[in-house]
């Protein structure tokens, strides 16, 4: 094979090179100690004298315009050389790898309370957002002229008559109490939304649990052990609870529940306001008039019911003292939990 054979040979085979792989191979086809510009170079000390040098210069061209092709072609396929021996990949570089998430602190106590509530045999529950005005108010005992109802409020629905963004958890309770039989142990986590101004306590959307009993010879020291089960599990055994009267149209008698300041023990500091309690939610037994509303016999059945704030529980667990760090998306917060 003649010289200008051998050079449209290689330029149209490395014209056609898709690949680092293929385009090594034609450099050694061509290039290689066993190659055919090798095997030219090996003919040489056959010529007559005369014809060497000339040869020589020719195969040597071909050599340099083989190796520019090559050159040109390999920067086509992105790479930086075709020597065999090339690092084309530098296995000792560190790997790059995906920052991993965490769960975020509202769900992960929201988890937390459930699961010590179904632990006790309770269901976990959802409902809808958008409500009725019978199952946010009416169905839960709440009068017309209670100020829960005024628009300043509760988010009203505009052009939807008697719908709202439910101010409470507790219309769930209407809804499973009406499409079911006792006995009944439910609790229902989810958002709710009041026109609050935001601070370092108030938001006007968060997350509550709402939690109800109902059977037959249901007492207030069932809710009494139910809930120190709760608070024990959350917050520590050593922590000790108290009730204290209150006023829920929904439940009668009502309480509000209290914990011993877990940051000083109950002595009294900044967090508890030197009272040495924390109040930590609402609770009592359902009133007469709800399960009315819903069709169960009060005569024959009692139940209990409570309901806590998600973003109060988690501040008084982990020490937070502004709610909207919880929504904020800061990482340098998220991460900590």
């Amino acid at each position: 094979m003649d010289i200008e054979s051998i050079k449209i040979q290689a330029e149209a085979e490395i014209a056609n090179t898709t690949s680092l792989a293929s385009l090594d191979e034609t450099r050694l086809k061509f290039l290689g100690r066993k190659g055919l510009l090798a095997q030219l170079t090996s003919s040489i000390p056959g010529l007559p004298q005369n014809e060497r040098a000339s040869f020589g210069s020719q195969v040597n061209a071909l050599k340099n315009r083989i190796t520019q092709v090559l050159e040109d072609k390999q920067r086509l396929l992105g790479i930086e050389s075709v020597a065999p021996d090339a690092a084309l990949t530098d296995i000792g570089l560190p790997g790059v790898s995906q920052v991993l998430g965490t769960i975020h602190p509202i769900s992960q106590i929201t988890e937390q309370i459930c699961s010590i509530f179904t632990s006790m045999g309770f269901s976990v529950v959802e409902g809808p957002e958008i409500e009725s005005e019978y199952n946010n108010f009416t169905g839960l005992n709440i009068p017309l002229e209670h100020p829960s109802r005024d628009a300043f409020d509760t988010f009203y629905l505009k052009n939807h008559k008697g719908t709202l963004l439910r101010s409470h958890t507790s219309p769930v309770q209407i809804r499973v109490m009406k499409s079911r039989k006792p006995p009944m142990a439910i609790v229902v986590p989810g958002k709710v939304y009041r026109p609050d101004a935001v601070d370092a306590s108030h938001s006007f959307m968060f997350h509550q649990i709402e939690g109800f009993l109902v059977d037959e010879n249901v007492h207030f020291s069932d809710l009494k052990g139910a809930l120190e089960t709760f608070a024990r599990s959350v917050f520590g055994v050593d922590i000790a609870m108290r009730f204290r009267p209150h006023f829920f149209p929904f439940t009668e008698p009502s309480a509000e529940v209290d914990i011993s300041c877990i940051i000083c023990k109950g002595k009294g500091c900044s967090v508890c306001g030197r009272k040495g309690w924390l109040e930590v939610l609402g609770a009592g037994m359902i009133h007469p008039n709800v399960f009315k509303h819903v069709g169960i016999d009060s005569k024959k059945y009692t139940g209990f019911a409570f309901g806590m704030g998600v973003e109060r529980i988690a501040m008084l667990k982990y020490g937070i003292n502004d709610i909207r760090l919880f929504f904020e998306n800061d990482l340098r917060f998220l991460k900590q939990f």
